[in-house]
């Protein structure tokens, strides 16, 4: 005698969806991106190509996208300017020091707040968000006045302290979270092995930070090389420690300002910036990533 078995119910196969109309559903994100990229991109475009251009074809009324001619002129009159090279080393010294600083002293913080439980710590948190919050460009009077009665102005160390200021919440909210995903255990075994902690923490940790410390680094390194305010207002008489930003507001001549020299030295002032951003792009994604979900 042959069983029978009752029929079960009967499998739906999800259908699949043609590419082609998939595709075409998609199609206004992809040109909404697009778009924004144009858009985003074309005044650095519109800065590259005008440092490319003949003086006679960037004051004219009928502007081309792509230059007719490309000269080297500008660049040459950019980097034969007074003080080029010494702008440029001051810029690269304050930023520097800004960003190393602040790495130093938020690597210290963000292990205390995420390794350690002590009183205060979730309103120290907080204090360094509103920090985070706060608009730099409010303090620049309270700095200015305690520059003038300490003697720190026109100073690259007062510039230095202010970069280091601004960019320090910011570190030390990313190094929390980056740090708070590592998890303590390791740190834990080392100890167990042998290692001190700070020993466990240099060992085990601190290698595994280095997405983290590279997204803060360029997040710290582009808000130091580009600031203008305060370098504006803080360096006033001595002019041999003034920064590249402001700097390039210096080619002005009898009939104004200088606009193909001006968009070349602003070409050679983003280079640095772009090509620190090209190398270290996949850690840095990978340490805002960890850094801002974790903790």
């Amino acid at each position: 005698m042959t069983a029978t078995h009752p029929a079960g119910p009967a499998t739906v196969r999800p259908t699949r969806r043609h590419p082609a109309r998939r595709t075409l559903r998609r199609l206004p994100l992809h040109l909404a991106a697009a778009l924004t990229v144009a858009i985003c991109l074309f005044p650095v475009y519109w800065m590259v190509s005008t440092a490319f251009k003949p003086s006679p074809d960037i004051q004219t009324y009928h502007p081309r996208l792509v230059p007719r001619r490309w000269t080297l002129e500008h660049f040459r009159t950019a980097v034969d300017a007074d003080g080029f090279g010494l702008f440029w080393r001051n810029s690269v010294l304050v930023t520097l020091g800004a960003v190393l600083l602040a790495l130093v002293v938020a690597l210290g913080a963000a292990y205390a707040v995420a390794r350690m439980r002590w009183r205060g710590r979730r309103q120290f948190m907080l204090a360094v968000f509103i920090a985070q919050m706060a608009p730099w460009e409010s303090l620049i009077i309270p700095v200015y006045i305690i520059s003038r009665d300490t003697g720190m102005l026109d100073r690259l160390p007062t510039l230095t302290l202010v970069y280091f200021m601004i960019t320090l919440p910011f570190t030390v909210v990313v190094l929390r979270g980056f740090i708070a995903g590592i998890p303590p255990e390791l740190e834990e075994a080392a100890q167990v092995d042998g290692c001190t902690r700070a020993a466990a923490f240099r060992k085990v940790a601190l290698p595994l930070l280095a997405p983290g410390l590279m997204a803060t680094s360029l997040f710290g390194f582009i808000t130091a090389w580009n600031e203008f305010t305060y370098a504006n207002f803080l360096i006033i008489k001595q002019q041999d420690s003034r920064t590249l930003p402001v700097w390039l507001s210096s080619f002005q001549s009898t009939f104004g300002t200088d606009w193909g020299a001006t968009m070349a030295a602003s070409t050679l002032f983003a280079l640095p910036a772009l090509i620190i951003f090209l190398a270290l792009q996949r850690h840095v994604t990978a340490g805002l990533a960890s850094g801002g979900v974790k903790g």
